[in-house]
């Protein structure tokens, strides 16, 4: 199943690429945002979001990713600061460490997907730290 995908990010290197994987996976990315204005703005456009603690107006990616979940949108942090989020944000999914390989983007992707239309049949990646009790997951078939 198709999602709109928000990414939350301030390395255009890096946005580009999540971009590229989640096309290569047949979701539609709804933009970049590299600062909490503009992620807060395409929230309402999205279902699903990728997102960087330390965006280009400061440290707000725990704020923004509030306020996305708040708003209805499955939420996953990816940062190179996952301490930061300890013990994690409530009505969010969890953080997966940067730098993350295409392996793990894809396999990040698959279970945000999975996880937002409430499938069980997906694992998490394996560095994917979860914030909340998540049911049990199989493993796809």
């Amino acid at each position: 199943m198709s999602c709109k995908v928000l990414v939350v990010e301030d390395e255009i290197f890096v946005a580009i690429e999540i971009e590229s994987v989640l096309q290569e996976l047949g979701h539609r990315p709804v933009g970049i945002a590299a600062d909490s204005r503009r992620a807060l703005e395409l929230a309402k456009e999205a279902e699903l979001a990728f997102v960087d603690l330390n965006l280009v107006d400061g440290p707000t990616g725990i704020e923004v990713g509030r306020k996305l979940a708040d708003e209805g949108v499955t939420v996953m942090f990816m940062t190179a600061n996952p301490a930061q989020l300890w013990p994690g944000v409530p009505g969010t999914i969890g953080v997966l460490p940067k730098p993350v390989n295409e392996r793990e983007l894809r396999s990040a992707v698959e279970f945000a997907v999975a996880y937002r239309n409430k499938q069980d049949n997906v694992m998490p990646p394996p560095r994917l730290t979860l914030f909340q009790p998540q049911p049990v997951m199989k493993p796809s078939e």
